[in-house]
């Protein structure tokens, strides 16, 4: 006798990834940002696009900076060494913080199709909210609030971000961290990422992830992706890519999700 697939628990929560998954913050946020604090603190570093294409390979702000700063030494820095120059960037990378924020008040960042239109839908029929994040807390509350209203940042029941676990992905670390403080098992949470570093995080959690491509991860490999897409879509400007390597195409909204999520095959 053949045995039916035991069903998945019903979908109780949605974990967002905040850089390239909520926003395009990446070219003209966040690297921008950089640029001009290195200026405004005297150093005489500059991130074009191609290196910060490259940089992206290193999860975190301040671990970015260590990177290419290390890379310019005449040989590898002892930890020592790293971590002297760890704590003279903490002012660059606060001043980032406050410029990368100027950026967003000023228009220059905007939420991917389908973000806001899923987290309000989301929070309105009581869907659990939570953020896995490399990038500081600061970023995520001032991005959701500049962008979608003073209410946002409220609908998030869970921010883990920045340095609130040691390893940062592709470490699962952060999402541990989010479910829990959720008190969720992993079949009942889906992820939303949109780079490969991203997916590996989320798969080692034992989560599904839903991948939508972002501007500087087009080409990157999302194999193991539970669905990958271009947008999340909006009525009118539909999302398109692959379920389960089946192509598709439509508006990914609760509904949707927890169809998807409840099905034992997928």
């Amino acid at each position: 006798m053949r045995l039916r697939p035991t069903p998945r628990p019903p979908l109780a929560a949605l974990i967002f990834d905040v850089d390239g998954t909520l926003a395009e913050t990446e070219r003209d946020g966040h690297r921008v940002a950089f640029n001009e604090a290195f200026a405004a603190c005297g150093l005489d570093w500059h991130w074009d696009d191609a290196t910060y294409a490259r940089l992206l390979g290193v999860t975190g702000g301040m671990e970015r900076m260590l990177a290419w700063w290390a890379g310019l030494q005449p040989k590898p820095p002892r930890p020592e060494a790293i971590a002297a120059m760890r704590e003279a960037l903490r002012p660059v990378h606060q001043e980032k913080t406050r410029r990368y924020a100027d950026r967003v008040a000023l228009g220059h960042v905007q939420l991917r199709p389908g973000i806001a239109r899923l987290l309000r839908e989301a929070h309105r029929v009581g869907m659990r909210i939570a953020i896995a994040s490399t990038t500081v807390p600061a970023n995520v509350e001032t991005l959701l609030r500049l962008t979608i209203g003073p209410e946002a940042p409220g609908w998030i029941e869970q921010l883990s971000a920045g340095d609130m676990v040691p390893r940062k992905k592709p470490a699962p670390d952060i999402y541990l961290h989010a479910l829990e403080h959720l008190g969720l098992a992993a079949d009942q949470v889906l992820a939303l990422e949109d780079s490969h570093l991203g997916l590996s995080a989320a798969r080692a959690a034992g989560l599904r992830c839903i991948v939508t491509r972002a501007l500087y991860t087009e080409g990157e490999d999302f194999s193991g992706a539970w669905a990958e897409l271009d947008q999340l879509g909006e009525p009118g400007e539909p999302g398109r890519g692959h379920i389960d390597g089946r192509p598709w195409q439509g508006v990914v909204d609760v509904a949707t999700l927890r169809e998807w999520a409840f099905r034992p095959d997928w």
